[in-house]
C-alpha cells in the first residue's frame, strides 16, 4: 500500500513548505496603484537621469536605548590552557523610542526621535521636514 505522502513527494515531486510572512497583504486596488506609481517613476527616471537623486524617503522604527552584545561580538582568543571567558547575560533595554530617518540616494539626510509617549503622525512629519 502506498501512502499519500509517498505519492505527493515521490510521484508528484511536491514538497511541504511554510508560508512566507510579509508585513501586510495588499488589496487588488493597492496592488494596481503600486504598479501604476512604479511604472510612472520608472518612465520619469528614464527621461531624466537626475530624477531619482531628488527623491527623499522617510522611514520610522522603534529603537532601544541599547542592545546587548551578541555572543559572536563577545568572543575572545584564548590559549589551550586558559579558561574560557565568562560574561553575565544581558537583557535588552526596556527604554525604546520611535526614530524617524530621512534619506536619499547619497545616504541619511536627517534623523529625529519622537518625543516621549508620542508616535509620529502627519503633523509631526511636517514639523520635522
Amino acid at each position: 500500500m502506498v501512502s499519500c505522502d509517498a505519492i505527493l513527494t515521490d510521484d508528484l515531486h511536491m514538497k511541504r513548505v511554510c508560508a512566507k510572512f510579509v508585513p501586510r497583504l495588499l488589496t487588488v486596488d493597492q496592488h494596481e496603484q503600486h504598479q501604476t506609481i512604479t511604472c510612472d517613476l520608472f518612465e520619469r527616471s528614464c527621461e531624466d537621469v537626475q530624477f531619482l537623486k531628488n527623491i527623499v524617503k522617510g522611514d520610522e522604527s522603534w529603537v532601544y536605548g541599547y542592545n546587548p552584545e551578541i555572543k559572536q561580538q563577545s568572543s575572545r582568543w584564548k590559549g589551550p590552557k586558559s579558561l574560557r571567558p565568562k560574561k553575565g547575560r544581558q537583557v535588552r533595554s526596556k527604554t525604546k523610542v520611535m526614530l524617524l530617518v530621512f534619506f536619499d540616494s547619497e545616504g541619511i539626510i536627517r534623523h529625529e526621535y519622537a518625543p516621549d509617549g508620542q508616535a509620529f503622525n502627519k503633523e509631526l512629519y511636517v514639523e520635522v521636514l
